[in-house]
C-alpha cells in the first residue's frame, strides 16, 4: 500500500478501478486513448484528492483552482476524476464515452461537461491558456485585493495543468511557458506525463531535447519524478512534488514525471498501439488480472470504493466554508471592490460606461487603429476590467492603456512595471498570445484584447478558433488590414486573411469605414460578448460627414445605407478603407448619371443575423448590379453581390511600394472601378 498520510489501502484500489474504467470505456465503443488514461490515474487522484481546491458541488465556485488537462486525448484521466468526486458523471456517462449526445465526448469540451475548465485537443493550448488563467488570477486579485498579504486572499489560488510530451513538442507551449517565467507565475504548476510515446510510438525519434533544463531556462522550478522499478508511478515522491509546487511563489513549476503508458497492460505497456487504440479484450482481461480484478467484469465499481472516493465533496465542504469565511470577511471590509466584483460577476456594465466614447469630427483623416487606440483609453476609465496588449506591436497596434502600468512582476526593474499592471506585453508570441487571452476569459472577470498585424493572424488561427468554439470573448486586435501597409511588402499584406477569418464559425469579423464606426463596432463588442477580430487600418482613412451619410450607429446592424441615391442602378458594398473608396466612385458614377448607392459592410456575422426585410432593405433585388469592392480575395462575397454581380478583389499577392501607387495598380481606383461598373452595366 501507498505510504502517505492519509492514505488508505481504499485509495490504491480506487486508482487500481480508475486504470480497468479507462481501458473498458475505450474498448467498449472501440476507439480512443486509453495508454495515458491509464498511466495518468495515480496522477490525477492523487491531485483531485489532495491537493486540487475544488467544490464539486458548484463548479464554478470563485476560489476553486483550475485544472486543465493539456493532453485532451486522455480524457478518460479527467473524467473519471469527475466521476469519482461527484461532478454529475455517472457510470453511465463512462459508458456511452464518444458516442452521440454523451457528456463524455473523445475531448474534454468547454461548457459541455461539469468540471470541464476549457476544450483541449488541440495539443499544446491548454498549456498556453493555463498561463492566462495564471496571468489573470494575478490580475484580478490586484483588480479587488491588491494590498493582502501573500496567500492570504480569498482570491489566491493555483492553476494546475497535465500535460504530454505531444504538448511540450507544440510551439505554442514554448512561447507561453517562456512568458510565464517572466512573469514569475508562482500559481502555474505545469505536471509533464513524459512517457516517451506518441502515435509513431518512441518520442525519441523527433523530441530529444532535456526538457527540464529547458524550463529551468525559462525560470521555471523543475521537480523530477522518477517511476518506481515496476514502472509504477511513485505516488509518495508526487504527492511531495506537488506539495513543494503549492509552497513556491515566485516561479511556475514543472513537475516532470517518467510514467509507463498503459500500465500494467502485460504485452502494450510502453507501446505507440495504446497510445490511440483499443487495447483487445485479451488484453484488457490479462491487465485485470494483473490489477487484481475479475477480468469477467466490465465498469467495475465497488460501493465501498466509491463512497470513499466521493468523500472529497465532504473534505471540499470543509474548505468552502474556510473560505466563505473569509471571503464574507473580505466583503464587509472592502464595500467598494465587493460592489466592483458582483459586477463583474454578473457580466454587467457601469452607468455610462460609453459615455466617454469619442466621436470623431468629419473633415479629419484617422487611422482605424487609431481610432481604437482612442476608444480603448475611453472604455479603459470606466471599465477598470479591461487590459490587454500586444505581441510587441503596441505602438502599431495602438493597445495601450495610458498610465495602466506594465503587467510585469514586482521583481522586474522595467519602467512601469506593475504586477497589476494593464498593458500585457506578449512579446513576439502571436500564437501564445490569443491562447493566453482566451485563459485570461476563461478565468472569468475580465476583458481582454491583443493586438499584431492582420497577416499574423494565421499564427493565431488554432487559438481563435477554440475561442469561437468555446463562445467564449476575447477581443483580437489586426492592424495593418490590407495593401494599404504599403512599403513593407507582400509579407505583410494580408490577402486571404478577410475570408479565412470569416470562415471561422462564431467569429465577428469587423472591418470598420472609418472612426466613428471604430467607435461603434467596439461598443458592440462589450455589449455582445462574443470573440471579435478587429480588422484595422495603418493608412489615415476619411471621417465621414454623418449629415450626408447615414449616422454611424447602422454598425450594429453589420451593414447599412451609408449614402443613397434615388433610382439606384448600381449598389455598392465595401468594407474598410474601401469605404472611402466607393464614396468616391458613387461621385463619379453619379456625374454621368449613374444613380448609386453605397452600403458600409463592417461586420458579415452580424449582418447575417438581421430579419430578412432589413436584409432586403439594404440590398434589394431591385438593384440589379451589386458590386463589392474590398481589398482582398473575392471568396465569399458572390453571396451579397449575386450570379450577375462583381467584385472588385485582389487574387494575387501585393507588392512593395507605397499604398497609393499599390491601390491604383492593382485596380482599386475610382477610375478603374467605375471603368468596370460601366462595362457590366452596358
Amino acid at each position: 500500500m501507498t505510504s502517505l498520510p492519509g492514505w488508505s489501502e481504499l485509495d490504491d484500489r480506487a486508482i487500481t478501478y480508475a486504470r480497468a474504467l479507462a481501458a473498458d470505456a475505450v474498448q467498449n465503443v472501440g476507439n480512443g486513448h486509453p495508454g495515458t488514461a491509464m498511466s495518468l490515474a495515480p496522477v490525477a487522484y492523487t491531485l483531485f484528492q489532495r491537493h486540487l481546491i475544488h467544490d464539486p458541488s458548484d463548479p464554478s465556485w470563485l476560489g476553486r483552482d483550475r485544472f486543465i488537462l493539456s493532453c485532451g486525448h486522455s480524457s478518460l484521466t479527467l473524467y473519471t476524476q469527475l466521476f469519482f468526486s461527484g461532478y454529475g458523471l455517472e457510470m453511465q456517462d463512462l459508458k456511452t464515452f464518444r458516442t452521440w449526445g454523451s457528456l463524455t465526448p473523445g475531448h474534454p469540451e468547454f461548457g459541455h461537461t461539469a468540471g470541464v475548465e476549457m476544450t483541449t485537443g488541440p495539443l499544446g493550448q491548454g498549456v498556453a491558456t493555463a498561463v492566462g488563467m495564471a496571468m489573470a488570477a494575478r490580475f484580478e486579485r490586484g483588480l479587488l485585493d491588491p494590498d493582502a498579504a501573500q496567500g492570504a486572499s480569498p482570491f489566491d489560488h493555483s492553476i494546475w495543468v497535465i500535460c504530454s510530451d505531444g504538448d511540450l513538442q507544440e510551439g505554442v507551449s514554448a512561447e507561453a511557458s517562456s512568458l510565464a517565467g517572466t512573469q514569475e507565475l508562482g500559481n502555474l504548476n505545469l505536471i509533464y506525463d513524459d512517457n516517451r510515446i506518441s502515435i509513431e510510438g518512441d518520442t525519441h525519434n523527433a523530441f530529444t531535447e532535456d526538457v527540464s533544463m529547458r524550463y529551468r531556462s525559462y525560470g521555471w522550478q523543475v521537480i523530477e519524478v522518477a517511476t518506481l522499478k515496476d514502472g509504477n508511478v511513485d505516488i509518495a515522491a508526487l504527492d511531495a512534488a506537488m506539495i513543494s509546487a503549492k509552497l513556491e511563489r515566485t516561479q511556475p513549476t514543472l513537475i516532470r514525471l517518467k510514467s509507463v503508458i498503459a500500465w500494467p497492460a502485460p504485452t502494450l505497456r510502453g507501446t505507440g498501439k495504446s497510445h490511440g487504440s483499443a487495447l483487445g479484450d485479451t488484453e484488457v482481461a490479462e491487465t485485470k488480472k494483473l490489477l487484481g480484478l475479475d477480468p469477467d467484469q466490465s465498469f467495475a465499481m465497488p460501493d465501498e470504493v466509491l463512497t470513499h472516493v466521493r468523500q472529497v465533496k465532504a473534505r471540499a465542504a470543509l474548505v468552502r466554508k474556510e473560505w466563505d469565511s473569509a471571503f464574507s470577511a473580505w466583503e464587509a471590509a472592502h464595500k467598494d471592490s465587493a460592489a466592483l466584483l458582483a459586477r463583474l460577476r454578473n457580466r454587467e456594465l457601469p452607468p455610462q460606461w460609453d459615455a466617454g466614447i469619442p466621436v470623431f469630427a468629419a473633415g479629419k483623416n484617422i487611422a482605424t487603429r487609431a481610432a481604437s487606440g482612442d476608444v480603448i483609453n475611453a472604455l479603459a476609465k470606466t471599465l477598470p476590467e479591461l487590459w490587454g496588449g500586444s505581441a510587441d506591436l503596441a505602438g502599431s497596434n495602438n493597445t495601450s492603456i495610458d498610465n495602466g502600468g506594465s503587467f510585469l512582476p514586482a521583481s522586474s526593474a522595467i519602467k512601469g512595471a506593475h504586477p497589476y499592471g494593464r498593458i500585457i506585453h506578449f512579446g513576439i508570441r502571436e500564437h501564445a498570445m490569443g491562447a493566453i487571452l482566451n485563459g485570461i476569459t476563461l478565468h472569468g472577470l475580465t476583458r481582454t484584447f491583443g493586438g499584431t498585424f492582420a497577416v499574423f493572424s494565421d499564427y493565431m488561427r488554432p487559438a481563435v478558433r477554440l475561442a469561437a468554439l468555446m463562445k467564449i470573448a476575447p477581443t483580437f486586435v489586426w492592424t495593418h488590414d490590407s495593401i494599404g501597409v504599403g512599403e513593407d511588402g507582400p509579407t505583410h499584406q494580408p490577402i486571404e486573411h478577410f475570408a479565412a477569418l470569416r470562415a471561422i464559425p462564431g467569429l465577428d469579423v469587423i472591418r470598420p469605414g472609418d472612426a466613428n464606426e471604430v467607435a461603434e463596432a467596439w461598443k458592440q463588442i462589450i455589449v455582445r460578448n462574443r470573440v471579435a477580430g478587429l480588422l484595422l487600418s495603418r493608412q489615415n482613412l476619411p471621417v465621414f460627414d454623418r449629415n450626408e451619410c447615414a449616422p454611424a450607429s447602422g454598425t450594429a446592424r453589420g451593414a447599412y445605407i451609408l449614402k443613397d441615391a434615388p433610382n439606384a442602378v448600381v449598389l455598392l458594398i465595401a468594407t474598410g478603407s474601401e469605404v472611402s473608396l466607393a464614396l468616391d466612385v458613387q461621385s463619379a458614377l453619379m456625374e454621368q448619371g449613374i444613380a448609386t448607392r453605397v452600403v458600409s459592410a463592417p461586420c458579415l456575422e452580424w449582418f447575417a443575423e438581421q430579419d430578412q426585410e432589413y436584409k432586403d432593405h439594404v440590398l434589394p433585388a431591385s438593384i440589379a448590379l451589386k458590386v463589392s469592392i474590398e481589398v482582398g480575395i473575392a471568396q465569399g462575397w458572390r453571396e451579397l453581390v449575386g450570379d450577375r454581380g462583381l467584385s472588385i478583389s485582389i487574387e494575387h499577392y501585393g507588392a512593395s511600394a507605397d499604398a497609393k501607387r499599390l491601390f491604383k495598380e492593382f485596380g482599386f481606383s475610382v477610375e478603374a472601378i467605375t471603368s468596370r461598373i460601366k462595362g457590366a452595366l452596358a
